[in-house]
Order: C-alpha cells, then structure tokens, then sequence
C-alpha cells in the first residue's frame, strides 16, 4: 500500500537562503533540463513531478504548451498561483502519479523530470511512463543528482580517514553522499544508464556542475569575491560537461525506445 503526504508543499526542503555552489547548481541545473527540452511555441511538453511548477511556467513562457504533472493538490494550487501573475497563457496541471500518467501515448512532444527521481518508489515505471506519452521522435529528459560525484568521493574518503586514521567520529547529521531519508534511490551514472536505458534511446548524458556538497567548499567561495567565485564554479562546470561521472547532477536525454509501428 502507497502511504504519501498529498498535501506536501515542500516548505521542509526548500531553503530560506542559499550558499554560492548552492543558487549555481540549481540555476544550471534549471536550464539544462529545459534546454534540452527544446520549448518553443506548439511544443508540448509534460513535467512530470512539477512541483510548486517554476518549471513548467519557465517553459510556457517560452511558447511551450507546458503541462505539469504532480499528485500533490497543494503544490498544484502553488503552481496556479506562481502563473496567474506571468503573461502568458496559463500552463495546465494534472493530479496524478509519475508511473501512472493519465495521457494517451505520444501526447508529447517532450517530456521532462527534474530532480524528483529519487524520491520516487517505482521511478522505472516513471522513466516507461515518460516514454509512453512521448512521442517517438521527441525527448525525455530527466535530471538526477549523483551520488557517486566527485564531491561524494571526496566526501567519503575525507570522512573514512578522520574515523578509521585519525579516530574522529563524523558529526555532520547527514553526510554529502547519504540519500536522504525521503529519497528510494541512491542515483549514479550506471544505474540510471541501466534503467532509462530499457526505455530511451539515450542520446546524451550531460553533466552539471561539479563540488557542490564537498566538505570546506560553500566556505571557501562564500570568502572569495563574488566575480572569482562565479569563475570558479563555472570552471569546475566545465570539467562536469567534460567528464558527467564526476558531476553533481547528471541529465539524461533521450527519445522513446518503442516502434513506429507500436502504441507503448
């Protein structure tokens, strides 16, 4: 039996304020994912888990017929209310599950998940589910943290040698490279590979910044001038699109893997 909070509004989750590395990853990862969605007037396009809906609203005001798919009501009457000021045509919202989406297939010329993967129970049946409603010659784009990055090694052979080597216990309440407690799935490189690649034809992983989390690092740029940290960031970005096994957060992007010829 499926015991979820339907009213959530992740008011526990999002912070008040953000650290430098922080407002970069999330700035990027934004506009990674919807890039590749490639919005644009007539396109239709589902976020699938929407959230509040910033996503789905970046994307209409970019001419897309943007659809947003989320089960919490109190989220979606969020997302009404964060469109209504905008000028542009309101996007919709669905009441529904990621691995149940109530559309007919190839509804879509795009389909995208932003950072909700993990907390999915049944996220396969999602990445299937996305590929459903997508049309075969469309995209499906999902943007997922990884928790084998670099920052996460780090953070683990830092804290292995202050326990083991020098007999320091750790005294953070949640490691870096922890999933937290409300995520199913602990996301790398192989594992989303193995799973969107039973139903996408993976054209692309990009990866998306690379040191956030990592033990000293926020400190050290939040010391920096702003104009030096910003470059800093950016060139550990540079390395995360050159090598996306390293990279905080990883995109997928890929088309359906089903016939012309098929309905799933």
């Amino acid at each position: 039996m499926r015991v979820v909070d339907l009213d959530r509004d992740m008011s526990d989750v999002i912070p008040t304020s953000m650290s430098r590395d922080s407002e970069y990853l999330f700035e990027r990862m934004t506009l990674e994912t919807i890039d590749a969605a490639l919005p644009g007037p007539g396109q239709r396009i589902l976020d699938v888990a929407s959230g509040v809906g910033q996503d789905t609203i970046a994307m209409a005001m970019r001419g897309a017929n943007a659809m947003g798919a989320e089960p919490s009501q109190r989220m979606i009457g969020m997302a009404r209310m964060f469109a209504e000021d905008k000028k542009i045509e309101m996007p919709s919202w669905v009441q529904c599950w990621s691995d149940h989406l109530p559309f007919a297939t190839g509804s879509f010329d795009a389909s995208i998940c932003k950072g909700a993967m993990d907390h999915f129970d049944r996220p396969e049946l999602a990445i299937a589910e996305m590929a459903r409603v997508t049309a075969i010659d469309g995209r499906v784009v999902l943007a997922i943290a990884n928790f084998e990055s670099l920052s996460c090694r780090v953070g683990r052979a830092l804290d292995d040698f202050r326990r083991d080597v020098l007999g320091i216990p750790v005294i953070r309440d949640r490691r870096g490279y922890d999933a937290p407690s409300d995520h199913f799935t602990r996301y790398e490189v192989n594992l989303i590979r193995e799973q969107a690649g039973r139903h996408l034809i993976i054209d692309e992983f990009r990866g998306v910044s690379v040191g956030w989390g990592m033990p000293g690092w926020a400190g050290f740029l939040q010391k920096l001038p702003q104009g030096l940290a910003l470059r800093c960031v950016q060139a550990f970005d540079a390395l995360a699109r050159f090598a996306p096994v390293l990279a905080d957060v990883i995109v997928v992007v890929g088309r359906p893997r089903r016939s012309v010829n098929t309905s799933a």
